[in-house]
């Protein structure tokens, strides 16, 4: 979890991006935009919320899964959450 903490500052602004470009997205629907520039603002939003979890994603692969001193189980453990979390993110 300590990736998470060092980089905390870092990860907010993004969020903060990420909520700026759903409300963004809330106004050009309210505002009964043409639906091509409502479909960018969603690609956006989405390659916003792809790269966030990239960013975390990486860091816990490096942070856990690279620990020198898990037990092959506990390794597999690691594993096993990250593809669950994957799984539930790419439907």
């Amino acid at each position: 979890m300590a990736h998470i903490s060092h980089d905390r500052d870092k990860l907010l602004t993004r969020v903060r991006k990420i909520r700026g470009q759903a409300d963004g997205l809330e106004k050009l629907l309210n505002n009964e935009t043409e639906c091509t520039r409502v479909l960018q603002q969603i690609a956006a939003l989405r390659g916003a919320v792809n790269g966030l979890m990239s960013e975390v994603l990486e860091g816990h692969l490096r942070e856990h899964l690279g620990d020198n001193d898990l037990t092959p189980e506990k390794r597999a453990e690691e594993v096993d959450d990250v593809v669950k979390i994957l799984r539930s993110y790419m439907k």
